[in-house]
């Protein structure tokens, strides 16, 4: 204790930066169980505990720095020298910082959003000052993928925060939470192409979620000043030298999209094959005539 009280020597300090630290370790937890009691709301109790958290650092900081202040003016010089030294060495750092910051104040996005960035696509599990870290989904486009559609492949990846200035940040949830999706058929020439486009724009209807995403237009129109977006199923027609091509273009959510697409495939394909159509591939149909018989009646000749 006596330790613990003397803050006029090098020893007497040392031992009360580590009770502090020691202090600011135990209260921390506790703290931040006392302040989300009575917050019933996850994100807002994640957020919150985390806010004690780095509140009890600041304040742990600020009391070393008062109790270490009395040595500031002989240490000055190096430590002014060491802070110029870090800064160029912890550029990263410094700008993985500054994401942080622009991500809680500008609202790009948040824990649980679902997000694009650096190519890496996936729903955001957590916000540290320095990176964030993604639960990865899978892409059909993306060739590195092996998960063929927007669901989980199990990987969680780290990503800096300084990207959010440097790349694209494509957030899926934050405004909509619905994305518009297509679903493409060539259909033969000869086929009832028409019956074809029928069938494929009543599924759509039924599988669109048309309803709830007008609506999350209509709030995000409060908002902002965007124009009225068109949430009703339709089916376009393209007409190409070998097939006619059907794309249906509806609203699903946005973790759902691929078992919405799988089911509205399965009705199609179902309705095609009842009613004759069949869906045009990339062949070409060869029709092969027997050779003509010779005036004389001679055989025909079989060779090719």
């Amino acid at each position: 204790m006596e330790a613990f009280w003397d803050t006029s020597s090098v020893g007497g300090r040392l031992v009360t930066s580590a009770v502090l630290i020691l202090l600011a370790l135990a209260l921390a937890p506790l703290a931040g169980r006392l302040a989300t009691l009575r917050v019933h709301d996850t994100t807002n109790r994640y957020y919150l505990r985390k806010a004690v958290h780095y509140l009890t650092v600041v304040a742990l900081l600020f009391a070393l720095a008062l109790l270490w202040r009395p040595f500031a003016g002989r240490i000055g010089l190096v430590v002014g020298l060491v802070g110029v030294g870090l800064a160029l060495a912890l550029q990263e750092v410094i700008g993985a910082f500054a994401g942080w910051i622009s991500i809680l104040t500008g609202r790009q996005f948040r824990v649980g959003d679902r997000i694009q960035m650096c190519d890496v696509r996936g729903d955001v599990l957590d916000i540290t000052p320095l990176r964030t870290r993604i639960l990865e989904s899978g892409s059909s486009t993306d060739p590195g993928s092996w998960i063929r559609g927007r669901q989980y492949t199990g990987r969680v990846v780290s990503l800096s925060n300084r990207f959010v200035f440097c790349t694209p940040v494509y957030n899926s949830s934050t405004v909509l939470d619905h994305l518009w999706d297509e679903l493409t058929f060539p259909i033969p020439y000869q086929a009832d192409w028409h019956l074809a486009e029928s069938i494929l724009c009543e599924e759509a209807r039924n599988i669109s979620s048309t309803a709830e995403a007008r609506s999350a237009i209509e709030q995000m129109r409060h908002r902002y000043p965007v124009a009225e977006a068109e949430v009703d199923a339709r089916v376009f027609v393209r007409a190409t030298p070998n097939w006619v091509e059907l794309s249906a273009r509806f609203v699903v959510p946005v973790r759902a999209a691929r078992q919405v697409k799988d089911q509205v495939t399965r009705r199609v394909l179902d309705r095609f094959a009842e009613h004759g159509i069949r869906v045009a591939s990339e062949t070409q149909d060869i029709t092969i005539y027997p050779p003509q018989a010779s005036a004389a009646g001679a055989a025909p000749d079989s060779r090719r």
